[in-house]
């Protein structure tokens, strides 16, 4: 025991951005290193990370550009979310074993102010759900759909990415809802299959086999009112031209860009939005942490009633970590992409 009662400290792995990617990240561009393990100092607590999320929205932190996130820096500890068991605490509200949620992931241990962490249930949910259907992900579809784009019932629903963890949400939410019709779009015929029977959309296809401006028109004859775009590029611009008059867009990601090195080349129909009218609206899902007792209560009761399912893609170990990132990036996850570290 250190002095003041608190357990001497483990080594903790941790993986340090070391270069700027220029396209796709590679392993050149990263390291995983051990370092010790700081006592908590007043108000902080010592964390041993159980779960950690990667996220698409990690490919622009890379980037040394002004954005809505702050750049990672060179030679330190990337972040994300992440859920673990307390180990130490120096902090008042927070006791060995308790479970938190907290945004230092990328590493086995954190030591952060207990101001920083929320106190997590695992008898309420699986711990992973607080990084997905109860976390991050799944407040951005609730809020995205709901709030920003002003879902109401009887709306057709297209989603793209509609297979990850937020999209599979999204789509759920709106047949919750009372939409009258939903579409996903997906990168396999797997998890087209997989959002038709499990997720209880209308229609699918996979973008892979042939231009989605087509595979969308048939799949929403009568057009889309409402489109959570998570991807960008030709999708945006196939939902553009099926929009009907008034239609709303969320713009939430465009994972299909975030490697590119060079300009994009479109929508090429933007014209459109002046004629129909249309509503395009980014969102960052920090703008709606009012909406969060809200988004458990509801979201927390469809799952535990078996009304909405997710899925999650889970990866063992700190040292596969950057892989499972990039495996994100490639669309190999089906639900939430989920690192889960041994204890």
């Amino acid at each position: 025991m250190a002095d003041g009662g608190i357990p001497l400290m483990p080594k903790s792995r941790e993986w340090h951005l070391v270069a700027r990617p220029h396209g796709w990240p590679t392993t050149d561009d990263v390291a995983l290193r051990e370092v010790e393990t700081a006592e908590p100092g007043p108000g902080q607590i010592v964390v041993r990370n159980l779960h950690l999320s990667v996220d698409p929205y990690m490919r622009g932190r890379m980037n040394d550009v002004k954005s809505y996130s702050p750049p990672y820096a060179l030679n330190e500890p990337m972040a994300g979310g992440a859920v673990g068991r307390v180990t130490a605490s120096n902090a008042d509200g927070f006791a060995v074993g308790d479970h938190v949620l907290h945004w230092l992931g990328w590493r086995e241990y954190a030591v952060l102010d207990a101001a920083h962490a929320v106190q997590v249930d695992p008898a309420a949910a699986p711990l992973s759900a607080y990084l997905g259907a109860l976390g991050m992900p799944g407040l951005t579809a609730y809020a995205g759909l709901l709030e920003v784009a002003s879902f109401t019932e009887g709306d057709v629903v297209f989603v793209s990415g509609a297979a990850g963890a937020v999209g599979s949400q999204v789509g759920q939410i709106a047949k919750l809802k009372g939409a009258s019709r939903v579409i996903g779009s997906a990168g396999s015929d797997e998890k087209v299959k997989l959002l038709v029977e499990e997720y209880g959309f209308d229609a699918a296809f996979n973008y892979k086999n042939g231009p989605v401006a087509e595979q969308l028109k048939k799949a929403a004859p009568d057009g889309i009112d409402v489109y959570f775009d998570n991807v960008g590029g030709e999708h945006l611009e196939a939902a553009i031209s099926s929009f009907n008059l008034r239609g709303r867009a969320v713009l939430c990601g465009a994972i299909a860009q975030y490697n590119d090195t060079e300009a994009s080349g479109g929508p090429r129909n933007l014209a459109q939005i002046i004629g129909k009218r249309l509503r395009l609206q980014g969102m960052l899902v920090g703008d709606h942490a009012a909406l969060q007792g809200q988004f458990v209560q509801e979201v927390g009761g469809w799952i535990r009633d078996g009304k909405l399912h997710y899925r999650e893609t889970v990866v063992e170990g700190i040292e596969n970590n950057f892989e499972a990132f990039l495996g994100v990036l490639r669309g190999d996850n089906t639900g939430k992409m989920i690192v889960t570290l041994p204890e």
